[in-house]
This record gives C-alpha cells, structure tokens and sequence, in this order.
C-alpha cells in the first residue's frame, strides 16, 4: 500500500495522508515529480513503459517520472524514483525543480538534468521500464506522432529541450 501526503491548493502539507488509488477529495492534491536526463550532444534520455504497467502501457516516456510518497519532498522522491526505475544514484539537494506543472490532482515538479549516462552501466526496474535510448527532440516529436511516445504537447517537450542548461523564461546567452 503506497501512501501520499496530501497538500492544499497553496502546496501546504495538511497533515493528512491518503492510499495511492483511492478518490481525491475536493481541494486535496499530491506531488509527482519527473527528471529529464540530458547528454552532450543534446539528446534525452527516454524510457519505454512495460506492456503490462498500467497507464500508458507499452509507450515511450520522458526520463523518468513518478508520485512522491508520504514524508517525501520533490527532491527526495525524484532521487527514489530514479533509482529505482533506473538504478542511477544522484543527490537531488538543494536543487529546485525548474519547472511545475500543475494538473487536476496536484503539483508537477520537473527537473532538467545534464548528464552522461552509459546506457548498458543501468538496472532498469522490471515491473517499470522495459528499455531505453537518447532521443533528439525531432525523433521525440516523430514519436509522439506514431502514437509511440504518451501524448505529451509537443510544445513542453520542446520547452524541456530549451531550458535544459538553465532556469527561468529568459533565453541565456
């Protein structure tokens, strides 16, 4: 049984806690997270989601993603859930998430990471993810057109590629 914080409109912890499944109650929302994992040559890292995983079975996916469970902050859960759908240790303090999204039922944080990352050296979580690859924003775009990729709009995976050196909505030279 996996258990989420609860949190109010404003992003306050309220001390409540409900089981991963269950109805969300009016003004009730939790926290997922996502890491987009960049190399040099400008590619993300993306993964394919099991045929059996529910929710967008099958399909390709942004690096890594998941929801923060009970006691967990935004960067504690994004540490968890990249190691355990990829088996890759990174230390997520004092790094704020350089984009939130918000969605019906909570709070987004998305952190863009710049790392080189040896794609055989991972241990790809089985109930998860059933493989990886680099991708350029182009194939991720070709992608999302197949019906490959989950339907992201192609504008935010655009927006990851351009600030994914830098934070804020000012270009930086």
């Amino acid at each position: 049984m996996e258990l989420w914080d609860i949190y109010d409109a404003d992003r306050n912890r309220t001390g409540r806690v409900m089981v991963r499944g269950d109805a969300f109650k009016e003004g009730d929302y939790h926290l997922v997270v996502h890491v987009c994992i960049f190399n040099q040559k400008g590619e993300m890292l993306i993964q394919q989601r099991q045929p059996f995983k529910q929710g967008w079975s099958n399909l390709w996916d942004i690096t890594v993603g998941g929801s923060a469970v009970a006691g967990d902050s935004s960067q504690t859960a994004i540490a968890r859930e990249l190691e355990e759908e990829l088996g890759l240790t990174v230390s997520f303090a004092g790094i704020r998430p350089h984009l939130t999204l918000f969605h019906t039922n909570g709070f987004d944080d998305i952190y863009l990471l710049q790392k080189e990352v040896e794609l055989d050296k991972l241990t790809l979580q089985v109930e998860e993810v059933q493989a990886v690859r680099w991708a350029s924003q182009e194939e991720i775009f070709t992608m999302i057109d197949s019906k490959e990729f989950i339907p992201y709009h192609k504008s935010l995976i655009a927006l990851f590629f351009d600030m994914k050196n830098q934070y804020g909505a000012h270009q930086q030279k």
